[in-house]
């Protein structure tokens, strides 16, 4: 297996469990951790033979800026499911997601999830 990971990816979305969120939006912050089902790509050195960052970069992108989900669990399973069905070298994939702004009464840096999908 080879691991990919692009950390603290940051884009502007609209998600969350109150009205006020899903119009206002905020920036969310992710970490995308792919694991492929080998290493070929290891001895290869070939492309076709893993997921390329940039093709993970416009997943989790395209995710956020164009679906409004009300829990950020189900965003990063989506994200995780589609990179899944996309990409059969694909075997895991993990998406961390940060937001700062929650509707909680105190004071904190950040409300952060992870969610991992894992190809059958």
């Amino acid at each position: 297996m080879a691991k990919i990971k692009i950390v603290n990816m940051m884009f502007y979305g609209f998600h969350g469990m109150y009205e006020y969120e899903r119009e206002q939006g905020q920036k969310f912050y992710f970490d995308v951790e792919v694991t492929t089902r080998n290493d070929k790509v290891v001895e290869s050195d070939d492309v076709a033979d893993t997921i390329d960052s940039s093709t993970i970069y416009a997943a989790t992108k395209e995710a956020v800026e164009n679906k409004r989900f009300h829990l950020l669990q189900a965003l990063g399973g989506h994200i995780g499911d589609k990179l899944i069905a996309q990409h059969p070298v694909v075997d895991e994939v993990k998406v961390t997601i940060r937001k700062q702004y929650v509707p909680i009464p105190g004071p904190l840096d950040y409300v952060q999830i992870e969610v991992v999908r894992k190809a059958e």
